[in-house]
Parts: C-alpha cells; sequence; structure tokens
C-alpha cells in the first residue's frame, strides 16, 4: 500500500508537468494555426487532455467484447467522465477563479463558445442517455451515428468561428522547447506537444493503475470504480490545464478545455458504447448522468445572466452535484 501510494503522488507531479508543458503548447499551436480560443481550448487541449480516460473503456469494451466486468468498466468510464467533468472538474476551476480574484466577480470568457459547447453538450449527452429505452438494436444504432455525425458538425462550428478569431489573453509565455525564439518553428510546437501528451499519458496511466490496485484491495465494485475512482483519476489532465489557465486570467481556454472535453466524451464514447454493448444502463449509471445534465444546466443559465454572467459560485455548485452521488453510493440506496 505505502508502494501505491508513493507511485499515486510520483505520478501527480508527473502529470502536472505534462499539463505545465501542454497548456504552453497548445497556446502556440492556435497562434500558428490562426485560431482562436474556442478551438484551442474546446477542440484540441479537450480532445489532448482527453486521451487518457477515453483509453479506458475503449480497452474495457473491445478487449472484452462488451461483456461481463468489460461491459461495467465500458459503461461506467463513458458515464463517468461526463459526470467528473461537469461536477467536480468545474468546482475545481471554480474554486480556483475564486481563490485567485478573492471574490465572486463575473468569470472573464467569451460567452458564445461558452454558450455552444454547453448546448451541445446537453443535446447530444440526453440523447445518448435516452437511447438506453429505445426497445430495438437498430433504433440505438441510428442514435450512436447521430452522436457521431453531431460531434463532427460541432468540432467543424467551432473551428470554423476560431479562424482568425478571439485570443484568450495576450501573454504568450515563450514556447519551453525554444525559449529563445519569438516565433518558434510550427515542428517544435508540435514536437512539444506531442511529448506533453506522452508525459500526461504516462501519468495517468500510473495513476489508475495505482488507484485501481487500492480500490481492489478496498473492496470497491467495479461500476463505483469506474464511475467515480477512475475518472478521477483521468481527469486530473483536464483539472490541472484549467487551474493553470484561470491562475493567468485565461478563463476561456480554462472552461474550454472542460466543455469541449464533455461534449466529445459525450457524443463520440457513447457512440462506442452503444455500438458494442446492450447500452443498458443502471439506475447508478442513471443518476449520474442526470446530475451532470443537471449541473451544466444550472451553469448554461449564468450565461444569460445580463447582470451578473457566469461566477465561480455557478461552477463550485457542480461540487454539490458531486457529493449528493457519493451520497447515494456511500448509503447504497441504488
Amino acid at each position: 500500500m505505502i508502494y501505491d501510494v508513493i507511485i499515486l503522488i510520483v505520478s501527480l507531479i508527473i502529470i502536472l508537468i505534462g499539463a505545465e508543458v501542454f497548456t504552453n503548447s497548445v497556446e502556440w499551436l492556435g497562434k500558428k494555426l490562426n485560431l482562436g480560443a474556442g478551438a484551442v481550448g474546446s477542440i484540441f487541449a479537450a480532445v489532448g487532455t482527453a486521451m487518457p480516460e477515453t483509453m479506458v473503456p475503449v480497452i474495457a469494451i473491445l478487449g472484452s467484447g462488451g461483456g461481463g466486468a468489460g461491459h461495467d468498466v465500458g459503461i461506467g468510464a463513458i458515464l463517468g467522465a461526463p459526470f467528473m467533468l461537469a461536477t467536480l472538474a468545474m468546482c475545481v476551476t471554480g474554486v480556483a477563479a475564486f481563490v485567485k480574484r478573492k471574490n465572486n466577480s463575473e468569470m472573464h470568457i467569451i460567452p458564445e463558445i461558452m454558450k455552444r459547447d454547453m448546448r451541445f453538450f446537453i443535446m447530444v449527452y440526453t440523447v445518448a442517455i435516452l437511447a438506453t429505452f429505445l426497445p430495438l438494436h437498430s433504433l440505438k444504432v441510428a442514435v450512436a451515428i447521430f452522436l457521431c455525425l453531431a460531434y463532427f458538425y460541432y468540432a467543424y462550428q467551432t473551428v470554423r468561428h476560431s479562424i482568425g478569431g478571439q485570443a484568450d489573453g495576450d501573454e504568450l509565455a515563450p514556447l519551453y522547447l525554444a525559449r529563445k525564439k519569438n516565433e518558434p518553428h510550427f515542428a517544435i510546437v508540435v514536437f512539444q506537444l506531442a511529448l506533453a501528451l506522452a508525459i500526461i499519458i504516462s501519468g495517468a496511466h500510473m495513476f489508475v493503475g495505482s488507484v485501481e490496485v487500492v480500490a481492489v484491495a478496498m473492496s470497491v465494485p467495479v461500476l463505483v470504480l469506474s464511475l467515480i475512482i477512475t475518472p478521477v483519476a483521468t481527469e486530473l489532465p483536464e483539472k490541472f490545464n484549467s487551474i493553470i489557465w484561470v491562475s493567468r486570467g485565461k478563463d476561456t481556454l480554462a472552461l474550454g478545455n472542460i466543455t469541449g472535453a464533455m461534449v466529445f466524451q459525450s457524443s463520440l464514447l457513447p457512440a462506442l458504447g452503444i455500438l458494442m454493448t446492450e447500452w443498458a444502463l443502471e439506475p447508478l449509471a442513471l443518476l449520474s448522468a442526470a446530475l451532470a445534465l443537471i449541473a451544466v444546466v444550472y451553469q448554461y443559465s449564468g450565461l444569460f445572466n445580463k447582470h451578473h454572467g457566469l461566477r465561480p459560485s455557478h461552477l463550485i455548485a457542480g461540487g454539490f452535484f458531486y457529493a449528493v452521488f457519493i451520497a447515494v453510493v456511500v448509503t447504497g440506496i441504488l
């Protein structure tokens, strides 16, 4: 157990280093491609840091053929990732923003980007969850196709509206692998980005492995492990990236990193689950999805308040929905 705790600490440090290198390189990638904060945060950063948690359900489902424990791990990981992002990741980001500002002042975001991300998430995730109640597998396949098409349309719209768009803040730190160059070569930027992803994924792999050993030793059920413990570990890159960006006053990148990952993981991954499993969601899984949707609807409502706007308190409220879920798990109500 002591060995696993040491590995947990080391892996956290590795993920944090990878997140710092990643945020630096992805901002430069956006500049090189002449893209605004929307595409940088919601597409490049979101999909890049979503790789660790994306691989969990892919390996679990494809490796087991969609049955047995692999089925539970896969479904739990698919639903656990959006749940963690909408509740815990948002809460951590809100706390970081509140601490930096020392008050509950409005987030410095581009509202159109956040509205688009949250609107897409609410739509595709609702469709994905409702698919569990469809009587025919052919209808579920149609839903899976719709989810894939919806994400690619979202990505297209995000990139299209970000070309030559508004950046998030004017300051851009030198590229770590080319500190003395004002304009590093594109290949160096891509190499640093790939290196950062490799660091993040390796750190996340170490963290998940250690967490799973501890969970098994404590006799934690597989579904609970995949819904709560594994997503907490694999969502660390998003949390660290968002905290880094919030600390630098780049709130659109910080939130876009989370909301973009939410869209990605509520469309393409459920599509995989629908196609490769029976997609018969248990009550606990449905509860996690419902709480995630309620949390995002509340955060989404803050974007339409002309007097106050989206504030850290809207994000911190996500922690309440996370706490509700943990209470249900601990008490065994479902």
